[in-house]
């Protein structure tokens, strides 16, 4: 029922002031949690609370503040974040640089006009083809990680006139129509059938069904648009692909003539070690995406980026493409370019290979001390993948370290995987925190496992 103007004042009135207020009660503290509790059953979705608590069932840890590589509950108790916003962080929480620009963007101007120019669109999209490999020049900026693959596909048929996808089994491009249809997961598909006509799906990580499936498409009078992969599956449980995988994708997709497009929403900015996953192997896609961890943890913002020799059509008409009232707003724009500088300056990828080979080495010895509990570890850079024996083991786990005050996260595809997905800027202090969690978890586990009480 629609509430009175007087009701909604003092509804709002009375969160802006915990919003403003640095020294909250703890009655004050206590009600947010009640808030909470009846807010998303009654106005957000009930299932949420279930859903994304799947490390915890202790309903009480409502996050409030963060800072680095930690965040705190409305009592102050402080966690460890090895889940990193699915990406989000890799300068951490509230890196100090970033919420300066953005503070500043925005004691000058927070959104634009639309029809003037805002130099920082520009700005951002020349530092996006300084960093990014190869011929990589023309960014179309967007909000999230799923806009960004919507655009990377409609332009690939915009450019090559052609129609048809080729995506991978277990891949996650988002949930928008567009990239959900290149989704590869059943269950996030299915409720939404039929959806965008053309795509078709191959096992990850093997090329030569990629290129039989061009073939095929071909051989029926059908042709190809382009070919859309991750550098390694996030969602999918963390799935490397042999060392061959993208070079020989970037020569089918030469020797077919469609596009290769990489989505490197979770692999970009320094996650696995280097800028970009894509630079692993040295492959120059023709369009690659970005997002997550581009707004420096801050902002939410993303971006499409191709080759000049693509973008004809929009040269033509800018506006064929899509419309984002809000993709690359001055706000958005200021915090990814001190995401760019600080990843740059505080050589954010180099700490990610280093940190991430850290962590490798002592899961992997975990691994092979209990076995029965955990199958395998797998990762580059910082994101690691701990794939147990069965789905109820890594759960188990995942609540026994939410407990020691570590969060971690599942992945959407592949519900056996843990990821270890934390910030760059944690410490090996904070890190041999997790590792000495983890190790009393898995133990505790194993002991379960075995039927010891």
């Amino acid at each position: 029922m629609q509430a009175s103007k007087d009701e909604v004042l003092q509804e709002s009135g009375r969160v802006l002031g915990m919003i403003h207020n640095k020294n909250l009660t703890q009655d004050e503290r206590n009600r947010i949690v009640e808030d909470s509790l009846e807010n998303f059953p009654m106005y957000v979705t009930k299932a949420i609370l279930e859903h994304r608590k799947s490390s915890s069932t202790d309903f009480s840890v409502a996050e409030w503040e963060d800072e680095g590589a930690v965040f705190r509950d409305t009592n102050g108790k402080e966690y460890i974040d090895c889940l990193g916003g699915f990406g989000v962080y890799m300068l951490g929480h509230r890196h100090p640089k970033v919420v300066a620009a953005v503070q500043s963007q925005l004691q000058r101007y927070a959104l634009h006009s639309q029809e003037l120019i805002d130099p920082l669109r520009g700005y951002l999209s020349k530092l996006v083809a300084m960093i990014t490999p190869g011929e990589l020049r023309h960014s179309y900026l967007v909000n999230c990680g799923t806009e960004a693959n919507e655009m990377a596909l409609k332009l690939a048929r915009l450019a090559t006139g052609k129609t048809d996808f080729i995506a991978t089994i277990g891949g996650f491009h988002g949930k928008t129509f567009g990239s959900l249809s290149a989704t590869g997961k059943a269950l996030f598909r299915e409720p939404y059938l039929p959806l965008v006509p053309g795509f078709h799906h191959v096992p990850y990580g093997d090329a030569d069904a990629v290129e039989q499936q061009i073939r095929s498409i071909l051989a029926t009078g059908g042709t190809v648009a382009g070919v859309i992969v991750e550098p390694i599956q996030g969602e999918g449980g963390v799935n490397i692909p042999p060392t061959d995988y993208l070079p020989r994708l970037r020569q089918i997709c030469d020797t077919y003539e469609c596009l290769l497009i990489l989505d490197e929403v979770q692999t970009g900015m320094g996650r696995t070690g280097r800028m970009f996953g894509a630079e692993h192997t040295g492959v120059v896609p023709d369009i690659m995406t970005l997002a997550k961890a581009f707004g420096g943890g801050v902002v939410p913002i993303g971006a499409m980026v191709a080759q000049p020799k693509w973008w004809g059509k929009m040269e033509e008409n800018p506006f064929l493409l899509g419309s984002s009232t809000f993709g690359g707003n001055p706000l958005c724009s200021a915090g990814a370019i001190a995401a760019i500088n600080t990843t740059l300056e505080e050589d954010i990828p180099g700490q990610a290979r280093d940190k991430g080979q850290y962590f490798l080495t002592n899961l992997q010895r975990l691994q092979e001390r209990y076995p029965d509990v955990l199958a395998q570890v797998r990762g580059l850079g910082l994101l690691i993948g701990m794939e147990f024996v069965d789905n109820s083991r890594g759960y188990a786990v995942a609540r026994r370290l939410f407990s020691r005050q570590v969060l971690v996260g599942g992945t959407l595809n592949n519900a056996k995987v843990i990821r270890i997905e934390p910030p760059a800027v944690i410490s090996y202090e904070q890190i041999d925190t997790v590792l000495t969690a983890l190790e009393e978890s898995i133990a505790e586990e194993s002991k379960v496992a075995a039927g010891v009480r």
